[in-house]
């Protein structure tokens, strides 16, 4: 098949068909109507011969042979756009729409606060962050790139760690003030401290407590009557005086240097958790993605 003008311009549209979700945000981002939208995205499938996206009256979602076309065109729509910025101005090569997918933990205590000075070193550029629980189909939803906590995750995606997080075990001044500080792990398991245990949304099981010092690891089955599955409200529950929670250390770091919250069981607090990106370009990432990564691994520490 040759590849024409209009065979390439139906590319655009595609990806941003994709990236829109929607033909009519597709349109307003392209300066095209709705029916000029529809019309390239007819001739495209017409051009391939398969059908690449399923409509209904409020969405659009790429095929099966819609995602496929797609993730092989989209590294070359890249490579087109990255090399015009750089002959155009090299400078400015990092810019358009970045959408990234964000653990919520991460994107409100990490990546929120220090947006603002991503952003400030690259005025062509725009970011969206969607806040969820689970990667998803990056390519049908048009995301660039996720950042998640855990071991990586099994999928076609590009995946690199950007740190291994401490994991923390933390109380109110309060809360010590009225039950004092357990001095070994083993206590928490007595039922002589309110514990605030996490559940993990995908399993639906606790999140397991562990204590390491060293090579040396203690699980322990705690005791607590509160149950949450978030950061934001295992955080709050412990300012509250509530009980002892295990946060991520990024997470309360300033609120330990103010004294809000303090640090318990010190001495074993060698248990850390990774946290990774993932991105689909596997040959070429637009120079947005490689420049938000780099900014990544600045700011995850």
């Amino acid at each position: 098949m040759a590849i024409d003008g209009k065979l390439l311009g139906g590319m655009g549209v595609l990806a941003a068909v994709v990236e829109a979700g929607s033909f009519i945000r597709a349109a307003e981002s392209l300066g095209m109507t709705q029916s000029g939208v529809s019309r390239a995205v007819a001739r495209l499938e017409q051009r391939v011969g398969v059908r690449l996206f399923d409509r209904t009256a409020r969405a659009v979602s790429l095929t099966d042979e819609g995602r496929r076309f797609y993730e092989q065109v989209a590294p070359l729509l890249t490579g087109i756009e990255d090399a015009a910025a750089t002959v155009s101005d090299a400078a400015g090569a990092v810019r358009g729409l970045l959408r990234v997918n964000v653990d919520s933990a991460f994107g409100h205590y990490v990546l929120a606060p220090r947006l603002g000075e991503f952003l400030a070193r690259h005025p062509a550029l725009s970011v969206e962050l969607v806040v969820r629980d689970r990667i998803g189909d990056l390519v049908a939803e048009g995301l660039d790139m996720a950042v998640r906590f855990g071991e990586a995750e099994p999928s076609g995606l590009i995946t690199r760690q950007l740190a291994r997080s401490r994991v923390l075990t933390c109380a109110s001044p309060e809360y010590v003030a009225r039950h004092g500080r357990p001095k070994h792990p083993s206590e928490l398991a007595q039922g002589r401290h309110e514990c605030i245990r996490v559940r993990n949304p995908f399993t639906e099981s606790y999140f397991e407590w562990e204590f390491q010092r060293g090579d040396e690891v203690i699980p322990v089955n705690v005791q607590g009557r509160l149950v949450v599955n978030d950061s934001g409200s295992l955080i709050g529950a412990m300012l509250s005086g509530h009980g002892i929670g295990q946060p991520f250390e990024f997470s309360v770091r300033d609120l330990l240097e103010s004294g809000r919250l303090v640090k318990l069981l010190p001495a074993w607090s060698d248990e850390r958790y990774p946290v990774h990106v993932y991105h689909r370009s596997r040959e070429l990432p637009a120079a947005r993605v490689r420049a938000f990564i780099d900014f990544l691994l600045e700011i995850a520490k």
